[in-house]
């Protein structure tokens, strides 16, 4: 829902800091890598509940996933293999943060006792992601095919929703913060992303639909 009016207004700042990581050893493909090493990393720390390193390798992880983009723009535009590398690499980033927060927060591996409801309240995320996931992707692919692709310079066609990028980062970072709350956040956002990819199939369907 965000996704548009941050995109407008971190653009710029972007850019610059794009330009100044312009060097014929970093390329967009090696961010994102490096992204999501950090991602996998800061998953690891929160299964161990080391929660201010792991936000902090979070939101390092988040600025290189934003950073993959300019750069290529920079260098004549993204390829087709960059942007299902970054996509990938989003998907991972995201799935692991879920296991290493619901691992850190239950206090799995230290014998904790975790109720029924706060592990599915982490399982409802990771479905509803996989929903989401399912439907964005089918859309792009589909799209593609018949030409009702969507292009606003990314490499898969986007359909908005209430949970977009902005919520996700935003949402993995206040379980990082609140760890005794995210569980409990774990369900809202659950329901938001399952509204999500609910608009996600509406609007898609209809959209191919009217191809003709």
């Amino acid at each position: 829902m965000l996704d548009s009016a941050v995109r407008r207004r971190l653009d710029a700042p972007l850019d610059r800091m794009a330009r100044a990581l312009d060097r014929p050893w970093v390329s967009p493909d090696r961010l994102s890598v490096t992204g999501l090493l950090l991602a996998l990393s800061s998953a690891c720390l929160a299964t161990f509940a080391l929660w201010p390193w792991a936000l902090a390798a979070w939101l390092a992880s988040r600025l290189l996933d934003g950073l993959d983009g300019p750069l290529a723009r920079r260098r004549g535009g993204g390829t087709e293999a960059g942007g299902f590398l970054d996509i990938t690499a989003d998907f991972a980033a995201y799935g692991s943060g879920v296991v290493g927060v619901a691992l850190g927060t239950t206090g799995a591996l230290s014998g904790g006792s975790a109720e029924t409801w706060e592990w599915a309240a982490f399982l409802a995320v990771l479905l509803a992601y996989y929903l989401n996931g399912a439907a964005f992707l089918a859309f792009s692919s589909a799209a593609e095919r018949t030409g009702a692709r969507l292009d606003d310079g990314r490499t898969f066609s986007f359909i908005g929703g209430l949970a977009e990028g902005t919520e996700t980062v935003v949402v993995h970072a206040l379980w990082l913060l609140l760890p005794g709350s995210a569980a409990v956040l774990a369900w809202a956002w659950a329901g938001v992303v399952g509204v999500s990819a609910l608009q996600r199939v509406v609007v898609g369907r209809r959209l191919l639909a009217g191809v003709r």
